[in-house]
């Protein structure tokens, strides 16, 4: 069993400076889960502290029920990668592999099973006689995760292990590594793994559960679809999405019944009328997909004419950068459905749809959503 609890966890430098304010997490046996946040927000601190790499200053760990917080770090039961990866130059992917349970006093026959199962698990059993060398940055990244495989470990600690890859080749190994997970799972070895990561489109589509980080502190812990469209706070739904969230500071009038925008006007929906009442202004949120460039959605849309600022074409769909008065909003328009806007200049006026219905309103001094 490897359910790990972290209960008002804490991180306080000798110098004063406090990286982790009392944290409590729950990570469920087996589950995938995702710490995601900005630089800073102490997301490889508290990984580094489950792993016993980091002192802990306050507080408990607990790995499936016990506390360890004294508990040396071979004596976790857990396997970490790191982003550098940190394989021995002078010895062959095999003996990389074989290192640590050499170390471990593992039998010879025994680690040829598990370094020959690891090669097959990562597809790379034709690397077993290369040096580090020899290997591409995605081979290497494997040959890291297979040395963490071969411990049968209870948990994996994954230190943003695919930020030194390029684009392609991240995308190709967030698929390696969930498939890998599941395949644990299903061959009845399943993992807990933790996953430390700044990019939210990681966290997305890797993650069952993500847990994003703020200073040293949680700010919501859910599914990657509840995190997108339930965000708990303002910070959360501009951190999730690409592009990010609309959210740009409303004033409140009609006896708490429309958003004003600069100069425009927008009816709040009125299934949240009751929620905001009382507030006098409000940071008024809205995703790029929910505003559409003409009549191609059966959800309902308030119209509005916006000024034209420029395009970013991604392929598939096209960011439409405009603006309502003075104040700016973005819009994410799939390609087919731009038709008249196409010919479009900076500067021409367009008339664009706002489904209100999936608008957010956060607290001004607090950021709570107060749509939830």
């Amino acid at each position: 069993m490897a359910q790990l609890q972290l209960k008002k966890l804490e991180k306080t430098y000798p110098n004063g400076f406090k990286a982790v304010h009392g944290v409590d997490l729950e990570i469920r046996d087996g589950e995938f889960m995702v710490f995601v946040g900005p630089s800073g927000c102490a997301k490889s601190t508290i990984l580094r502290m489950i792993a016993g790499l980091e002192s802990i200053t306050g507080g408990e760990l607990l790995i499936g029920g016990k506390v360890v917080n004294n508990l040396p770090a071979k004596q976790r039961g857990i396997a970490m990668v790191f982003q550098n990866y940190a394989l021995y130059p002078h010895m062959k992917v095999y003996e990389n592999l074989a290192f640590g349970l050499k170390l471990a006093g593992v039998s010879k026959s025994e680690i040829d099973t598990r370094v020959r199962e690891a090669a097959r698990l990562l597809e790379m059993e034709h690397l077993l006689d290369r040096y580090p060398k020899q290997l591409s940055g995605g081979q290497a990244q494997r040959v890291a995760v297979g040395r963490a495989i071969v411990k049968h470990p209870e948990v994996f600690l994954f230190d943003e292990p695919l930020s030194n890859l390029d684009a392609k080749l991240r995308a190709s190994m967030r698929v390696r590594l969930t498939e890998l997970h599941r395949t644990l799972r299903e061959r009845g070895q399943p993992s807990t793994v933790i996953y430390v990561t700044h990019d939210q489109v990681e966290a997305m589509t890797m993650g069952e559960r993500i847990c994003v980080l703020k200073d040293g502190e949680i700010q919501q812990v859910d599914t990657p679809t509840a995190l997108y469209d339930r965000p708990a706070n303002v910070f959360v739904a501009g951190f999730i999405g690409s592009p990010e969230m609309n959210i740009r500071p409303a004033t409140i009038d009609g006896n708490g019944t429309q958003f004003v925008l600069g100069n425009t006007v927008l009816p709040v929906p009125e299934k949240h009328v009751a929620r905001i009442q009382g507030h006098k202004t409000v940071k008024f949120g809205l995703r790029p997909e929910h505003i559409t460039a003409g009549g191609y959605t059966e959800t309902p849309v308030h119209k509005v004419e916006g000024t034209l600022r420029f395009m970013e074409h991604m392929g598939s769909e096209v960011y439409v950068h405009f603006s309502l008065g003075d104040v700016p909003m973005t819009a994410r328009i799939p390609s087919d459905q731009l038709k008249d806007l196409a010919s479009k200049t900076r500067g021409d006026t367009h008339t664009f749809g706002l489904q209100l219905g999936s608008c957010h309103a956060f607290d001004t001094d607090t950021g709570i959503n107060l749509f939830l």
